[in-house]
């Protein structure tokens, strides 16, 4: 650094410190700075006194008005009731886990111990506040919702183990001698809740206390792995006093009113689950309402029942629910018809199931097999008992296949510009060689509808739920062997295994089944159709019935290998050719043929009048 530099710096540095002691404050200026200070601190708390007041005298005015609104509401029928803290008491036993809730007095979950949902968690009916059960009744100039006041237990915490029984009480209190009670009694084990209304000393407090409306409210949460069949099998069901049983909201929402007919129990129905609401003398009067919320993918559906009851000789309003498994043993056990809401199919198709399948099935369940091996069993004694009919449609099918050069000869002359007159030649090479051209059709058609009550008997069968068989581990529900991620039009989210090896195995089958008719031409390719239709239609079902399909295949493929060796083709040909001998007068007419040359003759009287 040299001189200049060092020169420069050190005035710089005088000119600094002098200014620093020449412009310092004196004492009364520093004194007059501190008062200005403490008078603007001053002003500031002030304001945030001043601020504070009003805040707490609003708060004030909320509480005194809150304060008058509930003296006044206090001063009302069970205004006593209208607030207070919402609780939760337990009651259980070997089967159930129920919560009451003394907001409401109502039940506020119910927990099936010994299942669990298809992702292994506690199976819990329903819970929470989108689930309501009360009433509504006018006391005095007041409206009063038993679901939105407070009751009072006559015990907190209470469980219940073993073969006892156990009852608890909540009571909505009016005065100390006026009071509506709901009783719940629980047994040791079992899933009836028994649950009793009980109105003292109030018929000069409620208006038309001689008769109740209930308002029973739940949302439905998602149990099983199927949205498809979980969505399906959702329902109302309700069973009336002349013993008819019926159901809304299985494919759409819907909403019905019934006021004709008094309905003795009232069903929240899911796919394996259900809650049940009956009434020995009946409900008077009904209305249901079902509704889906398509945002809420946690629960399936909303449900809702008003439901009418009148006041027993005693004064009270007996009621019970039942808390159950679907299955089919378990509610025929518990009465009331309860089983009836297990969906078998309708018309012929129940019958089938009700009183052929179920029994049968439930004689192969006492071998105690794997599942897989009884739904083998099962579908072994229906091809044994099938099997006439098998074997005659595939000796009809047999003989076409021996007719058909014949027909092919004839239809080569006569050509295909007249068909009434192909008709009747062919109707008279069918009288001359004996052959019922729909004999192969009629045995299928009486195998239909045993088909199709399978395909009802599956999905609605309890048993399978849980149960495991080779790669498929719940046979409930569908195995899929692919999941996509997304949504692919007519197939879904994923493939399951078992249905496309029932598609391919009907493909084989449509394939030589075509073989032993001797379809041609665009007819054979249409049986290729369904089973395509029947792999996006049954990806989403459960593999049981998948399993049982595939089963009917490969025993179908091995019922006809066996009838061919029994049935000679030349042997046909021969008989046939005997028949054509025989003089027509010997010939036995079948009724199809009866009407057929009967319909022929109209059809060519009519075109002969077109000619004139």
């Amino acid at each position: 650094m040299d001189r200049n530099t060092f020169t420069g710096l050190f005035l710089i540095m005088i000119i600094i410190a002098g200014s620093v002691w020449f412009l310092k404050p004196s004492d009364a200026q520093l004194k007059k700075e501190a008062l200005l200070q403490a008078n603007l601190k001053k002003q500031d708390s002030l304001k945030k006194l001043g601020t504070s007041a009003t805040t707490a005298k609003f708060d004030t005015t909320a509480k005194i008005a809150a304060a008058t609104v509930d003296s006044a509401a206090l001063k009302s029928p069970f205004g006593a009731t209208i607030n207070g803290t919402e609780k939760l008491i337990t009651l259980e036993n070997k089967d159930l886990r129920i919560k009451l809730s003394t907001r409401g007095g109502r039940i506020y979950s119910v927990e099936l111990k010994n299942f669990k949902t298809f992702d292994k968690k506690p199976l819990v009916l329903f819970d929470g506040d989108a689930n309501k059960f009360g009433f509504s009744f006018g006391a005095g100039s007041a409206n009063v919702n038993t679901n939105e006041r407070y009751f009072t237990p006559s015990a907190e915490g209470l469980q219940v183990t073993g073969k006892d029984s156990s009852s608890i009480t909540m009571r909505l209190t009016y005065s100390p001698t006026q009071y509506i009670d709901y009783i719940y009694n629980l047994k040791g084990e079992g899933y009836k809740v028994g649950f009793t209304i009980k109105a003292v000393g109030l018929d000069n407090v409620i208006a038309n206390s001689s008769s109740i409306t209930l308002n029973w409210e739940s949302s439905l949460h998602k149990l099983e792995q199927g949205h498809t069949l979980d969505h399906q099998n959702s329902y109302i069901g309700y069973f009336d006093t002349e013993r008819n049983y019926d159901f809304i909201g299985d494919t759409k929402d819907d909403q019905k009113d019934i006021a004709d007919k008094k309905m003795q129990w009232v069903s929240f129905k899911q796919h394996f689950f259900s809650s049940v609401l009956i009434s020995k003398d009946g409900f008077s009067k009904s209305s249901f309402t079902i509704s889906t919320d398509t945002s809420n993918h946690a629960d399936i559906k909303q449900l809702k029942a008003n439901l009418v009851l009148a006041r027993n000789a005693d004064g009270t309003f007996p009621l019970d629910f039942y808390f159950s498994p679907n299955h089919f043993k378990t509610l025929q056990a518990q009465g009331h018809s309860l089983e009836k809401q297990i969906n078998m199919g309708w018309g012929p198709l129940k019958f089938i199931n009700r009183y052929a399948v179920q029994p049968v099935f439930n004689i192969l369940t006492q071998f105690n097999w794997n599942y897989g091996i009884i739904i083998l069993a099962l579908t072994i004694i229906l091809k044994l008992v099938l099997s006439p009919l098998t074997y005659k449609s595939y000796l009809s099918m047999a003989k076409m296949r021996v007719l058909k050069p014949e027909m092919d000869e004839i239809k080569a002359k006569v050509g295909d510009d007249n068909p009434t007159l192909l008709q009747q030649e062919y109707l008279k090479l069918y009288k001359k060689a004996g052959v019922n051209p729909l004999g192969g059709c009629l045995p299928l058609l009486l195998q239909m509808p045993i088909v199709i009550a399978f395909f009802r008997f599956f999905p609605g069968l309890f048993e399978l739920r849980g149960q495991s068989f080779l790669w498929m581990h719940d046979l409930s529900t569908y195995d899929a062997v692919i999941n996509f991620g997304f949504n692919i039009p007519f197939i879904g989210e994923h493939l399951s295994l078992m249905c496309l090896l029932m598609t391919v195995s009907t493909l084989i089958y449509t394939y030589f089944n075509n073989q032993i008719s001797g379809v041609s031409g665009q007819m054979k390719y249409i049986g290729y159709i369904t089973p395509i239709i029947f792999l996006g239609a049954l990806n989403g079902y459960p593999s049981g019935l998948n399993y049982y399909y595939f089963l009917a295949n490969m025993l179908t493929f091995l019922q006809q290998y066996v009838i061919k060796l029994m049935v000679d083709d030349k042997k046909i040909h021969a008989q046939i050719q005997e028949n054509k001998k025989k003089p027509e007068d010997k010939k036995k007419k079948s009724g199809f043929s009866a009407k057929m040359e009967e319909m022929m003759r109209a059809q060519q009287q009519v075109q002969a009048k077109k000619g004139k």
